[in-house]
């Protein structure tokens, strides 16, 4: 019996380090003015000043890092969360078509019109107090700004103090010391828009200061939306509540009908950092008060003449829980609304840029003849205009066309049972059809939080100036196309943690339920316009490390003792300066020959490896293709398409492998056949090995040749291989036998093995059995299926990587394969796995090609070694990814190229001091493919936190996504594929949760409040459990799954983000300048647009790229004219739906499509082939293309808007719970 095969990706420690205390300049407070761009606020955690000789580059800090007064309200509260209110075009109470924004008061009157006090009828002004400026939130009475005509008093303004507030989790906070505001008078906003006030607790209600990523969203017609902010919660703020809160769907629905949220600032951009923008009109002190503006002589707040207005009373009840209200009741949404609250109603363009939307209620119909969009209509007395009346029979929180049940069989964490009034096939197992009664409440689709609108947001903030890495805030969003510069901190393509805010205690990251982890990807590709990394020669002893936790040299050592010593920021030991590496001091603490030295200023540097690092004398990497002749692959046309591919990849004169490269051929059925290449030969010699089960290389000169010496005998054999076996009959190929072949052939020089295959391997050594079984679906042996069967593959696939030899595997497969088994070889060794279910030449041959040139001309090492340092208080406890480990701290790998990334876990162990920082090493021990031997160290150092406000605020939620995918994967070989799905959803709920529950607590139970940096953190939660990789049942092939599973450990941040949710642009009536060459040489795209049905024109035609395959689609209303244009036929039904690649045409359209795929193509690390679906005609592409299309139910999932509704439910029942 074989011995069950090794665990492998798991689990390893490494040691300890602790940082060193550095000196940091007083923060320098920019002013800011609220605008509709984005900002991200530097990192202002700052500690005091280090020991003598410390030093740290002057830097530019804004006022608002964590606990600052850019906006935030309180101290490490994060950014402005994002409230979804009841009814459409309200926001958290406040009617999206206000022309003014409200001002939230004090706990004890939250919504109150300015100059009326508690109590008082309209009209009447309560005397105004002095206004404090408070970064957590006010007590007693509301604070407001001076009567109209009125101004501050000028009033010298005192230095801004910094203090921390809100030390642990859920405790409230101290008031901090306030600063009197001064010179503030009333001024126009921008675009003609009402001036901006601020809420009671610091947060402007226009635009969003100090948003560590910025963005904004859209209104319906894709324009920012202006004028209205959610005032942002704070802990140990009270609000007064009506009663209960309603928990039943069609609560949830009414409170999330509508979500806005204001536009971020204008930023100025200086030496690639955001600096916030200075107004001559706007002081610090403006952050933290208000500022009385007028409209037609009446106070914001207050309704202008003739405006409409809605009496509110209080009320300690909603009758119906989650029913809508009748006039004299509270507004939805509005817990604790005082008496008497008017709502200025204006009219068309009050605000600009937003076009209103009608609001969706239950009963209501849309765009009926004779109703205004967005207003309320006449209905039965007693009850809200536009609203159903409540029906009898129903419980509390109910509403028509809703029941009450538990979770579907088999729906993950998250998921709630199917409704009647959803439509058919929504949930697990599906949904009959609606119930007949009133239609449900719907929610606006454009008004839940939007990727596009977040990606595009980010990409304006880096579309002319660059990232500092020194800046130490969040990066920008993996979809981003930006530049860093290389400044302390490593760019972040090679490291990107999960938070940029290391929780001080284990319990403050168990509180936040935010993984704390990274993801390391050492050989990532850099932009073209970043500057190369630099290449460090230290000589025969190698570069300077730490005699204790052996931390290579970096910025961040401390020298000491006029350079004589060095103080290590991972383990905080003092070393002696080898004497080679000796240089004096300045008057700064710096070394004299810092500007000499790349590795004492950039976060990522290549050592050159002294020969104490090499095991054998390094060479240039050689590459052995071992192709499959049986006869499927004959007759599948597969063997003409490999030779071809090679001939291109070496001859075409196009991207080829690196000068000095050798390659050797073989093929094999059952027994293996080798080919000597030499260049004196005129013809190449064929030898067979016939006993597979003692497997020898018969050659020992000839096998690995140059492909340029030996051109002419190459070229001979791969015009011959075709005929040699045309007539080959074998239907059994000796797979084990080729690898073992493979290895035996690179041993001692090592490379890649790139291996082609058609079908399961029954003969040789490593043979295997079908062993595929829908019975084990779902039940816990299903993990089974998803573990190598046989010990001979995992085995091999380790004694690859040992020897410095990567297995890529290209797998053609009709039928069964066993992935599981066979592709353990390249997920040990570091390789690739390539699958073509059905291969077809004309629909997959060009893909063939390209798939095999880009594995092997991209950014390669080979004979890699990876090893992760933390600095004390800290460990490594876990890896995820494709590779192999002898022990628990090094990660072997055969080889790895550019886009190759590894998940890495972090635990505490021990309490980090607020007042230092975390610092992090990746070193890479690898050797180049033209046989240089390196070492690639990158380095980066963050803040640590005691906050859980800064933890959110500085977490970065694409990193982290891509984390929770790698460790999801690793838990499939112990949990089945239900539990793992739940544990996915029910870690979304707990993020959630955790912030609404410690960072807004004091918001009302229906309101779903979502952190800024983890506002898409439920969509792309959704978009995980959609993967082929996670889905349950049997019409899922095993291989199919497995080979989704080996991607997703390999895949970076940049590559998981569009494989979750794909890019979908228009493509029919494109007009200039998209698909045109702008003055940077780059194509301009046309605008994303969101997947979804609801967005496609059944007479357009889209394209849709995830990374990994670009489909376009055709509606079957598409004009003659874009088809005759761009495809060059009259009908859809004349389009070759297998065609490769786009007919060249000498029309504009025809340019400007190509152009864009061209584009597309050139963003992404594999080959995107090419599928035309042609909607209603083309079956299974039109399947296909719909399951991509996230936002919709599909899948046997929930679409967006329905899994975000039972996401609150869920917080709902979590925080009632704890």
């Amino acid at each position: 019996m074989s011995a069950p095969p090794p665990q492998y990706g798991q689990q390893q420690q490494g040691p300890p380090g602790y940082p060193a205390q550095r000196p940091r300049p007083p923060l320098q407070h920019q002013q800011s003015a609220p605008n509709f761009s984005a900002a991200r606020p530097f990192n202002s955690q700052t500690p005091p000043p280090g020991p003598a000789g410390a030093f740290r580059p002057q830097r530019s800090i804004p006022a608002g890092g964590p606990g600052g007064p850019q906006g935030y309200g309180a101290p490490g509260m994060g950014p402005a969360p994002m409230q979804i209110s009841q009814s459409a075009g309200q926001l958290n109470g406040v009617p999206a078509n206000a022309p003014a924004p409200f001002k939230q008061a004090s706990s004890q009157d939250s919504f109150r019109p300015l100059g009326a006090a508690a109590g008082q009828p309209l009209g009447q002004s309560a005397p105004r107090p002095q206004l404090q400026s408070q970064d957590s939130f006010r007590q007693g009475q509301p604070q407001m700004g001076p009567a109209p005509g009125q101004q501050f008093a000028q009033q010298p303004r005192p230095g801004l103090q910094q203090q921390t507030s809100f030390t642990q989790p859920g405790q409230p906070m101290a008031p901090r010391p306030s600063t009197p505001l001064s010179n503030f008078a009333a001024r126009p906003a921008p675009n003609g828009m009402p001036a901006p006030l601020l809420s009671s607790q610091s947060q402007p209600i226009l635009g969003t200061l100090g948003n560590p990523r910025g963005g904004s969203f859209s209104g319906p017609s894709g324009q920012p939306v202006g004028g209205q902010f959610p005032p942002q919660p704070v802990a140990g703020q009270q609000t007064p509540a009506m009663g209960p809160a309603a928990t039943g769907p069609a609560a949830l629905a009414n409170d999330m009908a509508n979500m806005h949220v204001g536009a971020a600032p204008a930023a100025r951009r200086a030496g690639g950092r955001r600096m916030y923008a200075k107004s001559p009109e706007t002081s610090t002190s403006d952050l933290y008060g208000a500022a009385q503006a007028q409209q037609g002589g009446q106070p914001y707040g207050q309704p202008g003449p003739g405006a409409q207005t809605y009496g509110q009373q209080q009320a300690s009840g909603m009758g119906q829980q989650g029913m809508p209200h009748g006039p004299g009741q509270p507004a939805p949404g509005f817990g604790g609304v005082p008496a008497n609250t008017p709502f200025p109603i204006p009219g068309p363009g009050a605000i600009q840029g937003f076009q209103q939307q009608p609001a969706f209620h239950p009963g209501m119909q849309v765009n009926q003849p004779g109703m205004q969009p967005g207003f309320p209509q006449g209905g039965p007395a007693g009850v809200q205009p536009g609203f159903v009346p409540p029906q009898p029979g129903y419980q509390p929180g109910m509403q028509p066309g809703y029941q009450a049940g538990g979770a579907p069989h088999g729906a993950p964490a998250g998921f709630s049972q199917p409704q009647p009034g959803f439509q058919p096939g929504m949930g697990a197992g599906g949904a009959g059809p609606a119930a007949p009664g009133p239609a449900r409440s719907r929610i606006d689709p454009n008004q839940v939080p939007s990727p596009i609108t977040a990606q595009e947001a980010d990409q304006v903030l880096y579309e002319e100036s660059a990232f500092s890495t020194m800046s130490k805030s969040v990066p920008p969003l993996a979809s981003t196309k930006f530049r860093a510069i290389d400044d302390v901190n490593c760019n972040p393509r090679f490291i990107r943690l999960t938070t940029y805010n290391i929780p001080c205690t284990e319990e403050l990251t168990n509180t936040t339920s935010i993984p704390l982890g990274m993801i390391v990807q050492p050989l990532a590709e850099l932009a073209p316009d970043e500057e190369p990394i630099e290449l460090v020669d230290c000589g025969e002893k190698g570069p300077v490390r730490c005699n204790r936790c052996k931390a290579y040299v970096n910025p961040n050592f401390m020298w000491t003792d006029g350079g004589r010593k060095f103080v290590c920021n991972l383990c905080s030991m003092e070393n002696e300066t080898p004497p080679e590496y000796f240089m004096n001091l300045d008057m700064s603490g710096r070394r004299m020959d810092l500007m000499r030295r790349p590795e004492l200023r950039r976060g990522t540097v290549d050592f050159a490896a002294p020969k104490d690092y090499q095991q054998r004398e390094p060479k240039p990497a050689s590459f052995v293709i071992a192709i499959d002749v049986t006869w499927s692959s004959i007759q599948s046309g597969l063997l003409k398409q490999v030779v071809d591919g090679i001939r291109e990849l070496l001859y075409s004169g196009g991207k080829t492998i690196a000068p000095g490269t050798k390659i050797g051929i073989m093929t094999f059925d059952k027994s293996v056949h080798f080919y000597n290449l030499s260049a004196g030969l005129d013809q190449p010699q064929m030898m067979v090995v016939c006993d597979v089960m003692d497997m020898f290389v018969p050659l020992n000169a000839g096998f690995l040749v140059d492909p340029i010496e030996s051109r002419a005998v190459i070229e001979n054999l791969l015009d011959t291989l075709p005929t040699i076996f045309q007539e080959n009959r074998t239907h059994e190929p000796a797979l084990g036998a080729a690898v073992q072949a493979g290895h035996a052939a690179l041993k001692g020089t090592g490379g890649k093995l790139s291996v082609f295959q058609t079908m399961l391997p029954t003969f040789g050594p490593g043979q295997l059995k079908n062993r595929e079984d829908a019975k084990l679906f779902g039940t816990e042996k299903e993990r089974t299926l998803y573990e190598p069967q046989e010990y001979f593959w995992p085995k091999l696939g380790q004694d690859c990587a040992a020897d410095g030899i990567s297995v890529d595997m290209f797998l053609f497969p009709t039928s069964y394969m066993d992935i599981a088994t066979v592709g353990s070889v390249s997920a040990l060794s570091g390789g690739e796995l390539f699958v073509y279910p059905n291969f077809e030449v004309g629909r997959d041959g060009l893909r063939v090609a390209r798939d095999l040139q880009n594995s092997l001309t991209r950014t390669f090492g080979f004979d890699a070694l990876l090893r992760v340092r933390v600095s004390n208080g800290l460990k490594v406890s876990d890896h995820f990814g494709n590779f192999y480990m002898k022990n628990v701290t090094d990660v072997e790998m055969g080889g790895i190229d550019a886009s190759k990334a590894i998940g890495v876990a972090i635990k505490h162990d021990g309490k980090l001091d607020e007042k230092r920082e975390s610092s992090f090493q990746a070193a890479l021990l690898y050797t180049t493919a033209t046989g240089e031997r390196r070492i690639r160290v990158h380095n980066i150092s963050v803040s640590n936190t005691s906050l859980l406000g800064n933890v959110f605020r500085y977490a970065d939620m694409d990193t982290t996504i891509c984390y929770l995918c790698k460790a999801a994967v690793a838990q499939t070989v112990n949990s089945t594929l239900k539990a793992v799905r739940e544990r996915l959803a029910e870690k979304c709920v707990k993020v959630l949760a955790a912030y609404r529950k410690h960072a807004a607590s004091s918001s009302s139970p229906g309101q779903l409040i979502l952190p800024e940096s983890y506002k898409l953190f439920a969509l792309y939660t959704l978009c995980v459990l959609k993967l082929k990789a996670f889905r349950g049942g049997p019409d899922q092939p095993t291989d199919i799954r497995v080979s989704s599973m080996r991607m997703l450990k390999a895949l970076g941040v940049p590559e998981s983000v569009p494989f979750l949710y794909p890019r979908m642009m228009q493509l029919h009536d494109l007009v200039p300048p998209y698909g045109e060459i702008d003055e940077r040489g780059f194509v301009k795209l046309p605008p994303s647009i969101r997947v979804s049905k609801e967005r496609l024109n059944p007479a357009g035609a889209y394209v849709l790229e995830n990374g990994q395959q670009m489909i376009i689609w055709l509606g079957r209303g598409i004009p003659g004219t874009f088809l005759r244009d761009v495809f060059g036929v009259d009908t859809l039904e004349q389009i070759d739906s297998k065609m490769k690649s786009l007919p060249v045409l000498e029309t504009p359209a025809s340019l400007r499509t190509r152009n864009i795929l061209a584009r597309l193509q050139s963003e992404r690390q594999r080959y995107l082939y090419l599928q035309v679906v042609r909607h209603q005609m083309d079956q299974f592409g039109d399947i296909e293309f719909h399951n991509l299309l996230i936002e919709d139910q599909n899948l046997e999932n929930l679409g967006y808007v329905d899994y975000l509704i039972n996401v609150h439910r869920q917080i709902q029942m979590e925080l009632s719970s704890s």
